[in-house]
């Protein structure tokens, strides 16, 4: 039964309809639910099946590109949320809210027993 299944997934219908899924930017658990099946059945097709795979991985990525896009444009457009948003993530070492002083204060530390060191 389960060959039947995939079967028509592989038709140019059923890889426009993962594609669709993918792209609206449902989860794979999600596109299993609506194909029917349980989500290891879908991560064995896509395995499997190298047009399954690429299906969803394309039509996801595009989803991914088009909300960094919008994220993008709105934090142009002044919404400090999404400009928040966009330095937390892409420059965290300067914009996160808590600071990591554990590296500095280690290298003091270990600078002031060095120079103890010497002096002994």
């Amino acid at each position: 039964m389960a060959k039947g299944k995939v079967e028509y997934w592989l038709t140019s219908d059923g890889l426009t309809l993962l594609a669709g899924w993918a792209r609206e930017g449902l989860t794979d658990e999600q596109i299993a639910s609506n194909c029917k099946i349980n989500v290891a059945t879908l991560y064995r097709w896509k395995n499997k099946h190298c047009e399954i795979c690429e299906a969803l991985k394309n039509n996801k990525e595009i989803a991914d590109y088009e909300v960094e896009n919008a994220l993008y444009k709105s934090a142009l457009a002044g919404n400090t949320v999404a400009q928040i948003f966009w330095l937390k993530n892409r420059q965290s070492n300067k914009w996160r809210e808590k600071q990591d002083r554990n590296n500095n204060d280690a290298l003091e530390k270990l600078d002031k027993l060095l120079e103890e060191q010497k002096n002994a």
